[in-house]
């Protein structure tokens, strides 16, 4: 196996939190009481539980390198994500920035900021 990390995100409900990422394409792989792994592809996230976190004061976020930014981003747009510019959740859709990166964003229902980034 090659080296990685996964981040390790907070959830308020592991339960919620499934439905969410589910409609996102990913499919949970484990889950306990104290910590669910969600998949997509090769792509793994990590959720302890947090059932006090205010979503409006977090500050957890991790960057998601992928090969297929669109396709993660047209089941975001299929699903009841928003895009918009306030509230949670919502995304913001890709656009290269000044880094020469190809970057998409997404905040959760637990307030947690993903920076989807397209491979080169």
């Amino acid at each position: 196996m090659t080296d990685h990390a996964t981040p390790n995100l907070p959830s308020r409900d592991f339960s919620s939190t499934e439905e969410f990422y589910s409609a996102l394409g990913f499919e949970s792989s484990y889950r306990s009481e104290g910590w669910m792994i969600l998949q997509r592809g090769g792509v793994q996230l990590e959720f302890f539980p947090f059932p006090d976190l205010d979503p409006y004061a977090s500050s957890f976020g991790c960057c998601i390198r992928l090969d297929d930014l669109d396709g993660l981003v047209a089941q975001l747009a299929a699903s009841d994500v928003q895009q918009a510019k306030t509230g949670i959740p919502r995304y913001h859709p890709p656009q290269r920035e000044a880094s020469g990166l190809t970057i998409a964003y997404l905040i959760d229902p637990d307030g947690t900021l993903l920076r989807l980034i397209q491979n080169d």
